[in-house]
């Protein structure tokens, strides 16, 4: 298999023109390459995703390549992007979890924490919130205790998303406010 620069820029130009058999031989040729690539910027187990992702970036975007310009250089900025998109999904992973559950010599010696306080006062919560403008009282029924979708809260009130959600918000707020007794805070 020739994977010359000229040979893919080749391939690349017939499968923009429709030729099916040199798009296949494109991907063929190039799958080498964006491994190669990718082995080279990324040490993780999922690195065979990533060649995938390029592939399908490559598909998706072949339409933007100019036959006039090296074909390499572009698929390996591509390959650039899925894998900075890679590192970037790693991290947020790596945030959420932890790498040891802490179950491995058995349960760990640490106490659930124990609430500070219950529930709440059911009452003092309804007069808090009998309290509220009709907007910001209504949102909070809805999308809070009634649990709703701001969809149908909205099919229900009449307000727009939008304006549901400054009011539930804004009546959050509020509540935390009185219940807390710093009603006068801001």
């Amino acid at each position: 298999m020739r994977a010359d620069d000229t040979h893919l820029r080749d391939l690349m130009r017939a499968a923009q023109s429709g030729d099916g058999r040199a798009y296949g031989s494109l991907l063929t040729e190039a799958a080498p390459i964006i491994r190669r690539a990718v082995a080279g910027r990324w040490r993780g187990p999922d690195a065979e995703d990533i060649v995938q992702e390029v592939l399908l970036s490559v598909h998706g975007v072949r339409h933007t390549y100019d036959p006039a310009r090296p074909f390499v250089p572009w698929l390996l900025a591509i390959v650039q992007y899925r894998v900075a998109d890679a590192a970037r999904r790693h991290a947020r992973r790596a945030a959420r979890e932890t790498s040891e559950c802490g179950f491995a010599h058995g349960l760990p010696e640490v106490a659930a924490p124990v609430a500070e306080e219950g529930p709440g006062d059911p009452q003092l919560l309804a007069r808090a919130l009998a309290d509220l403008p009709e907007g910001q009282r209504r949102a909070v029924q809805l999308l809070k205790l009634e649990e709703r979708s701001l969809k149908e809260a909205a099919a229900a009130t009449g307000m727009s998303v939008g304006a549901l959600k400054v009011a539930v918000h804004r009546g959050i707020k509020a509540l935390r406010a009185k219940l807390t007794g710093r009603e006068g805070e801001e």
